[in-house]
């Protein structure tokens, strides 16, 4: 699965976060690592954008890097809109030594896949989804959806993409009012992201996933990196649980995209390759010996 060197046994400096909060909570964490829960988004964070999501795989070295930090942590949570089981094949996360405690927190929280057990428990799914499913391709005809726009299947949601568009943003725009009616109609919200916009059930959202992730774990410190404005309810559950006396630190991949996510983050890596760095090197730091 690409690079099998151990990242933690590359000796990379740890960046030093821009704002006090972020500093204080990189400290918390290095203080006392078995009381921390780090937390990461698939897309654009762990796995690079790619214009067709299920060609989307985590970076070569995320997975190991993973794996030498998840052993120092309370625990390791990738908190995705995706399904759960999809994130965990794409992601090559089931069955690798050193994870076996990772959290799958997929479509937002609705879904949860553990290690430990291997497997996946969800609730009923909204039956807003299918009404929109069936409904959507109609919209976009009647909306002059341009070539280029296409539907993704997602399961508890369902996703309209429009990077492959001749004018990407102009096809965004176009269908956010339409869109938005068509999600209302049937007790769904529409959730923008990078280029694609998601109709799903209310309540999905990765910031209460967090929240309560968080607060099942009792971690006394922890840490989000995200890339996407789907991400901005999580960095506010972190902004929350500081303002609680938990200690958090913000990451933002990449800041090309979503200017609003990188405003608010304490440390912006360049993308997927800049969070495995940032991971080698929290890994190689709580890998030292403690004095």
């Amino acid at each position: 699965m690409g690079s099998q060197a151990d990242p933690s046994k590359t000796p990379t400096p740890l960046p030093t976060p821009a704002t006090p909060a972020g500093r204080d909570g990189l400290d918390a964490i290095l203080a006392r690592p078995e009381r921390a829960v780090l937390a990461f988004d698939f897309d654009g964070t762990l796995a690079p954008i790619v214009p067709d999501p299920e060609q989307a795989r985590a970076h070569p070295d995320a997975v190991p890097a993973l794996a030498a930090l998840a052993p120092k942590v309370a625990s390791v949570a990738v908190v995705t809109g995706r399904p759960a089981d999809v994130a965990v094949r794409h992601g090559s996360f089931a069955g690798v030594p050193g994870l076996e405690h990772l959290v799958v927190l997929g479509h937002y929280g609705a879904e949860r896949w553990d290690a430990v057990t291997g497997t996946v428990t969800a609730p009923p799914p909204h039956p807003g989804v299918a009404a929109v499913r069936a409904e959507l391709p109609g919209v976009l005809d009647r909306s002059g959806a341009s070539q280029g726009t296409w539907i993704e299947e997602k399961g508890r949601a369902v996703a309209v993409h429009t990077r492959r568009a001749e004018d990407p943003q102009a096809a965004f725009e176009a269908l956010r009012e339409p869109l938005t009616d068509l999600a209302t109609r049937h007790g769904l919200v529409v959730e923008p992201g990078r280029l694609v916009l998601e109709l799903r059930p209310p309540g999905m959202d990765k910031g209460v996933a967090l929240r309560e992730y968080v607060r099942e774990v009792g971690a006394e410190s922890v840490a989000y990196a995200g890339d996407d404005l789907g991400d901005l309810p999580a960095f506010a559950a972190v902004e929350k649980l500081r303002s609680e006396g938990v200690p958090g630190l913000l990451v933002c991949s990449g800041s090309n995209e979503v200017a609003e996510l990188a405003d608010r983050a304490d440390l912006v890596v360049d993308g997927p390759a800049g969070v495995v760095r940032l991971l080698a090197s929290l890994a190689t730091r709580l890998n030292q010996p403690r004095p």
